[in-house]
């Protein structure tokens, strides 16, 4: 059996009570459920869906990717975040779910959270392996103050690359190293015949600017919090959304942190307690835990906490390509 067809998912059912492979109890579902090795292949061409990527922290977990997610309308993936090994988990995905939008040559615009490392570092990899997998268009980039500067830093950094693959004799389209870069302010970043992507501010500790994003489109409503320590911006801007992914820590395991790094992450991160507090607010859909620092807490354990704090509504923990 090919590698595609062995994790799948689970068409929309309602149920009081579900509980899938390693993803832990989601309860009163409705929409779209994780992956899992269920009847059909999920399809991925119509409606829009969320793929994770990666989940991944800054640590070098070998089983979660840097962080990144795919929000799918209608075929068409938008991309939030690059971290490490972006493109392959894309090819990955596309193999394993049959999405054409995440082949390497479909990969053609982006969102960054914020410009910490662990969300960029895979921008390198967004610009120019799908320009060497036949991307015929500028990769179109939106991201707080400096991602502009950035993308033009990366594309010079590999100069050389590029005029040996545009004056050699490997056959290279014109375009599609070019980086189209905007500098965002809050409100409606990007629109076409597919969604509407709106950003929204989040305090994550030193950084002037670090964003959220809401994708409206496809008959359904997705919110990306980014890292963020909480804030009632995500509350707003879900309100009943359909899928929220939201960053978290063990609230139990950050008890034996060292006194400096409690301090860092109380401005920097969401605990699960917080979280539980703001989805009982944001009333989502389905609650996607992402970016998880666990610091030692199993899966099982950080679902506990938020259940504990009073969030009784349908939660996932997310894990790479798992789809939503």
């Amino acid at each position: 059996m090919s590698r595609k067809h062995r994790r799948r998912i689970r068409p929309p059912v309602p149920c009081s009570l579900l509980i899938i492979s390693h993803l832990l109890v989601l309860a009163a579902c409705s929409g779209a459920g994780p992956s899992s090795e269920v009847d059909e292949a999920p399809d991925l061409s119509t409606g829009t869906h969320v793929v994770l990527l990666g989940t991944g922290t800054p640590n070098p977990e070998p089983a979660a990717s840097g962080p990144a997610t795919a929000v799918l309308v209608d075929g068409r993936a938008y991309i939030v975040d690059a971290g490490t090994g972006i493109v392959r988990r894309a090819a990955e995905a596309a193999d394993r779910y049959g999405a054409e939008g995440l082949t390497a040559a479909r990969l053609d615009i982006a969102f960054l959270t914020h410009l910490h490392s662990d969300h960029t570092i895979g921008l390198p990899d967004l610009i120019h392996t799908p320009w060497v997998g036949e991307r015929e268009v500028p990769l179109k980039l939106f991201g707080p103050d400096g991602t502009a500067a950035m993308a033009t830093h990366l594309t010079a950094a590999w100069e050389a690359d590029l005029e040996n693959r545009l004056s050699g004799q490997q056959p290279a389209t014109p375009d599609g190293w070019r980086v189209e870069a905007v500098d965002i302010d809050p409100g409606v970043i990007y629109e076409d015949d597919r969604v509407r992507v709106t950003a929204f501010a989040v305090p994550h500790t030193g950084w002037p600017e670090a964003y959220g994003y809401r994708f409206d489109g496809g008959g359904r409503s997705v919110v990306i919090s980014g890292d963020t320590a909480p804030t009632a911006a995500v509350v707003e801007m879900c309100a009943g959304c359909d899928v929220l992914v939201h960053e978290v820590y063990s609230a139990t395991t950050f008890r034996d942190r060292p006194p400096e790094w409690q301090s860092y992450h109380a401005q920097a991160h969401t605990s699960t307690v917080e979280l539980a507090e703001l989805a009982v607010r944001a009333r989502p859909g389905i609650l996607v835990l992402h970016h998880q620092l666990g610091w030692g807490a199993t899966p099982e354990e950080m679902v506990a906490e938020i259940r504990a704090a009073g969030y009784d509504g349908p939660l996932a923990y997310g894990r790479d390509l798992d789809v939503y």
